[in-house]
């Protein structure tokens, strides 16, 4: 049973002798199961212990690279400070890297360079492309851990993903539109900043399966390519309203919902349930304002503890399963500080 350590520390973590522990090492005969797992427990204890002591003060330098709008990008940039100063003393220095739209090979570009210059580690939000999943690949090869913010890349070699269930949020979303219409028809205008985002993908695959399978009387009609912008996206809304007068109710998986509602506002239209994602500075004045119904949310810093406590993994370690924050519906009442 190999081990870095004393006998009389092993002994004191196992509650044991150090005459029992010595047998369990030395794998004596007499010795009970229970006896041996003990130990073994002990051992595995200290092991934690001693990674921890390891990384107690240290700095890590890592990067943020984001392809979002500039009011979820503050959301994030908040959340990575604000959560930063609870791990002391570790050190988490954050390098940001955020723009509204950036083509793919730029993303690319970005990337390599982030990784021949240096980093602790990688947060990234960008879209499912098979050049950016190979720029991934590289960061591992590297052993430099990935962690991937809101939207996956799930057949990269990143190392967590740091996120909602966009499935379930898609799924709720229709489950509030689906209840608020009570089996009547209705028509939803469902926007996406773009569908290269697989977590936007996914809010939309949710969202769709459970209007078909509970609410079939409820059309959809979807816009995408805005970037979540408001000029592009008011001017998407603005085409989808006038071609489908019929339209009543909006789920925003891609925000610019300010301009959203100013297409309806214009047509003279009523939007009779809205409902958004995220709880940015926009959707918290929209919300308060009641001019939104229903805010999709899930905590930031819960995602930024994700990515520094992957961050502070042992190299090699490999790579850990979805950790998914819980999705919140907020109301005017319910929203958090």
């Amino acid at each position: 049973m190999a081990h870095p350590f004393l006998v009389k520390d092993i002994a004191f973590q196992a509650g044991l002798s150090t005459a029992t522990v010595d047998r369990v090492l030395n794998e004596r005969a007499g010795v009970r199961r229970q006896t041996i797992a003990r130990v073994r427990a002990a051992i595995e204890e200290l092991e934690k212990q001693q990674a921890g002591l390891d990384i107690q003060g240290r700095k890590f330098a890592i990067d943020i690279v984001m392809e979002a709008p500039e009011r979820f990008t503050d959301a994030v940039r908040r959340a990575f400070e604000s959560e930063a100063l609870t791990f002391a003393p570790t050190i988490f220095r954050c390098r940001f890297h955020f723009a509204e739209t950036m083509r793919p090979q730029d993303t690319v570009q970005l990337l390599d360079r982030i990784r021949l210059r240096g980093t602790d580690g990688l947060v990234l939000k960008a879209p499912d492309v098979p050049e950016i999943v190979a720029a991934v690949g590289r960061f591992e090869t590297g052993g430099i851990p990935v962690v991937t913010l809101v939207t996956d890349l799930p057949h990269s070699k990143r190392t967590a993903y740091a996120g909602a269930d966009n499935r379930a949020a898609g799924e709720t979303a229709a489950y509030l539109i689906g209840e608020r219409f009570s089996g009547a028809a209705a028509t939803v205008l469902v926007t996406l900043s773009s569908g290269r985002f697989r977590g936007e993908e996914e809010r939309e695959i949710g969202f769709r399966r459970v209007l078909r399978d509970r609410y079939p009387a409820i059309r959809m009609v979807e816009i995408s390519e805005g970037h979540g912008r408001d000029s592009e996206t008011g001017i998407l809304a603005h085409v989808a309203l006038a071609a489908n007068p019929d339209i009543n109710a909006a789920y925003s998986i891609g925000g610019g919902n300010r301009s959203v509602l100013a297409a309806f506002e214009r047509l003279g239209r009523h939007c009779a349930l809205y409902v958004a994602h995220d709880l940015d500075g926009d959707n918290r004045a929209l919300l308060r304002d009641r001019r939104i119904h229903f805010v999709l949310h899930h905590d930031l810093k819960t995602d930024a503890r994700t990515a520094f406590r992957t961050m502070m993994l042992r190299p090699g370690t490999p790579a850990i399963g979805p950790q998914l924050s819980a999705v919140v519906v907020i109301t005017p009442y319910n929203v958090p500080e």
